[in-house]
């Protein structure tokens, strides 16, 4: 098993689309990238302790690979618009990749550059790349919002 984590905006439609991915065995909501230890959702919507709504996947690379899961999380947001997604802004909804390892790092890299270079995009992708902080598990009715609530999901792009 391994781990990737992203953010691309408002964390249910984020975990929906995961979820529905085979090899992704796990999929929670929650916060990162921030300075904030144990954050609530109230911290992070003030927009002022700097982390990102993000989900952490676990998934099985013998099933999925880890540029399979980069071009989901590219597929389902828009990385070009930055600290905005749809009608929600702040810096809690950045397009962010937090890499766990320096293959997840180089695979990162490597994919938003040819997806810049072959213009996939009208303007240029302005996706964070960084380490993977501390992950801090959102409140539980956060989490299979849409199961719970039963949405069949957002336009998250």
């Amino acid at each position: 098993m391994a781990k990737a984590t992203f953010g691309a905006g408002c964390f249910w439609g984020v975990e929906s689309a995961f979820r529905q991915v085979k090899g992704v065995t796990d999929a929670a909501v929650g916060y990162a990238g921030g300075t904030l230890q144990n954050p609530t959702y109230q911290d992070v919507c003030t927009d002022r302790t700097g982390h990102a709504e993000v989900v952490q996947l676990d998934y099985d690379p013998a099933q999925v690979s880890y540029e399979e899961l980069l071009r989901v999380f590219f597929d389902i947001h828009d990385p070009t618009t930055l600290n905005r997604q749809g009608p929600d802004f702040g810096k809690q909804y950045r397009s962010v990749i937090f890499f766990h390892d320096a293959q997840q790092e180089a695979a990162a890299r490597k994919l938003r550059n040819e997806l810049d270079d072959a213009g996939k995009f009208s303007s240029r992708i302005v996706t964070q790349i960084a380490p993977a902080p501390e992950f801090y598990r959102a409140e539980e009715y956060h989490q299979r919002y849409f199961e719970k609530h039963g949405i069949a999901g957002c336009h998250i792009r």
